[in-house]
């Protein structure tokens, strides 16, 4: 349960008030404020809009559009909206000190 515990104090610690902040494992986001959680779930509509279009009026290029146009945003969004993305395996020794010190 420490890990868990670990990870909600991560999201939490947003001073600068990003929408999105690097995964503490992997390459990548995770929405931590209401906004990024509506740019997700707009990505998402599109992404599934895309598929029903492309199936329903037999163009299977509009369910690839939607789906490259629906991770664009989450990607310009990252970018704009949140911390730089970097590959990373836990919490590094400051990001735990920090922890322990709130």
């Amino acid at each position: 349960m420490n890990f868990f515990r670990d990870y909600i104090n991560y999201l939490k610690d947003n001073p600068n008030n990003y929408w999105f902040k690097r995964k503490l494992y992997g390459w990548g986001w995770v929405p931590v404020k209401w906004q990024g959680l509506v740019i997700i779930v707009v990505a998402i509509t599109i992404v599934v809009a895309g598929i029903y279009i492309g199936d329903y009026d037999d163009a299977p290029g509009v369910a690839l559009l939607g789906f490259i146009f629906g991770l664009g945003l989450i990607f310009v969004f990252g970018y704009w909206k949140g911390e730089k993305p970097q590959w990373k395996w836990g919490l590094n020794e400051e990001e735990k000190q920090n922890q322990n010190n709130q």
